[in-house]
């Protein structure tokens, strides 16, 4: 049936970006820079290791530093309403539209239930995905943090 609104009433999008978020665990040598391997099987004790102590040392989007910026910049023109879809692997997350916010916000990516209204900031517990609806009123960049 598509998306609706609180009211049951259909919602309409033009465009939907899905957003991983991802922690890295690089391991560091003893002065402190950053370790490289020639196989990410060589790497495999040191990185264990970090991860063990549940601090990342990196957290990017889809995968890399930037993804979201430059040629990867989420794009949407005055009048679209995009459906932003957020996922998180391990640690509770609460991204925002910098300029905006999400007119309809479904947590925890279940579309079945009724969407909360006009939130600013989505959290998003470890492990699981939501999805944010927007519709651009103005031209301008908002910043996905």
């Amino acid at each position: 049936d598509g998306l609706k609104d609180q009211d049951g009433k259909p919602l309409h999008y033009d465009k939907v970006y899905t957003i991983g978020e991802f922690d890295l665990y690089i391991p560091k040598d003893a002065d402190g820079k950053y370790k490289e391997y020639e196989t990410a099987l060589e790497s495999y004790g040191d990185t264990t290791e970090v991860m063990r102590g549940l601090i990342p040392s990196h957290i990017v989007f889809n995968g890399k530093k930037g993804a979201l910026t430059g040629a990867g910049a989420l794009k949407a023109k005055v009048g679209e309403s995009v459906l932003f879809v957020h996922s998180q692997c391990n640690r509770d997350t609460r991204p925002h539209l910098i300029g905006g916010h999400a007119d309809w916000f479904w947590d925890y990516g279940k579309f079945n239930n009724p969407p909360l209204r006009d939130l600013e900031t989505w959290f998003i517990p470890g492990g699981a995905s939501a999805a944010a609806f927007y519709t651009f009123k103005q031209p301008g960049v908002y910043a996905y943090v």
